[in-house]
């Protein structure tokens, strides 16, 4: 690869594992700002404890993407701490297990957590 080449930007794609990562960062950030969206409705109901999880993995899993998009170096340390925002995060939404909003949020959660957990382990 010639100097301007790689000042163009070109990367190499993809691998499948990181779309996967990505494409559930990016489920649980948006099923994220729904659940917050619907805590917002309901009025005094939503927790704060609840609340702070549902911004805090929002704004993680979007970054998380982000990071992995552009390949930044650091981006498996990031992959670790979003794995440990989204299990925190589905803990705080199955305190509230006759909501069918939160309990898909906390799935949505659990599935991203599991694909940044193998992300961190594997070489970026």
């Amino acid at each position: 690869m010639t100097q301007s080449q790689s000042r163009s930007g070109m990367m190499p794609a993809l691998t499948q594992q990181m779309q996967d990562c990505i494409e559930a960062c990016m489920n649980c950030h948006n099923m994220c700002e729904e659940t917050m969206s619907s805590c917002m409705q309901m009025g005094g109901q939503a927790q704060m404890q609840v609340m702070r999880a549902l911004m805090d993995c929002s704004e993680a899993t979007r970054m998380c993407a982000d990071m992995m998009m552009r390949r930044s170096p650091m981006a498996g340390e990031m992959c670790m701490l979003c794995a440990k925002v989204c299990d925190m995060c589905a803990e705080a939404c199955m305190s509230m297990p006759d909501d069918q909003q939160m309990m898909r949020c906390a799935e949505a959660c659990r599935r991203c957590a599991e694909t940044c957990r193998a992300m961190a382990g594997a070489s970026m």
